[in-house]
């Protein structure tokens, strides 16, 4: 019994986990519409410990989400992200980390993650290196159901080749930007939260 709670603390730890990455896969793939940024308005802001690292930038977020409508979302997130030609700020890893999209980076990416078992919705338009794509990724590594990839390992390795070495440049690049608001608000949680993943992971070498 005495073991219950440390169990029950870690598993709703990786719960937050999942559903922070899971989050953040769908506010880079898409502008929110008004339900979620309704949601996100409402959101607690305070951590369950005070002074918690990613209080801050969650608090700016949510406060980013109450003074945005849906029409505004939108209008931003098309003026970064999208529009004709080249966008003003790309989303896809192999830019940032080789210069060039569809390069070597996307590559080796489908390779990881044929590995996995998992496969592209062909649906979908976006490349794999998109950052809503990893962030799905490591959401499933972290909740889905195959204990073989859905582990801690597999996070840590996926983290370490696919997200920890763009996804900050990424941020910086949102944050610089004239037009970013609420995405600016995006990107600094996303900064955060990246550096608190890889923090964690960083605490596990040697243990595996």
């Amino acid at each position: 019994m005495n073991e219950s709670p440390p169990l029950s603390s870690a598993l709703d730890e990786e719960i937050a986990r999942a559903e922070v990455y899971g989050l953040l896969a769908r506010l880079w793939f898409a502008p929110p519409d008004a339900e979620l940024l309704g949601a996100l308005g409402v959101a607690v802001t305070e951590a369950p410990a005070a002074g918690g690292f990613l209080e801050e930038p969650w608090r700016a977020l949510v406060g980013a989400a109450r003074g945005t409508d849906a029409a505004g979302a939108r209008a931003e997130y098309d003026a970064l992200f999208g529009g004709i030609g080249k966008p003003e700020v790309l989303l896809y890893g192999s830019h940032y980390l080789s210069g060039f999209l569809n390069d070597k980076p996307l590559a080796q990416l489908r390779t990881d993650v044929a590995r996995l078992g998992l496969a592209r919705d062909e649906t979908i338009g976006e490349t794999e290196d998109h950052i809503a794509c990893l962030c799905e990724v490591m959401r499933y590594l972290i909740a889905g159901d195959d204990v073989a990839v859905a582990n801690l390992k597999e996070q840590q390795a996926f983290f370490a080749r696919h997200v920890q070495p763009w996804v900050p440049a990424m941020c910086d690049a949102v944050l610089q930007h004239p037009k970013a608001r609420l995405y600016a608000a995006l990107a600094g949680f996303t900064h955060a939260f990246v550096g608190v993943e890889a923090q964690g992971f960083d605490m596990l070498d040697g243990s595996f």
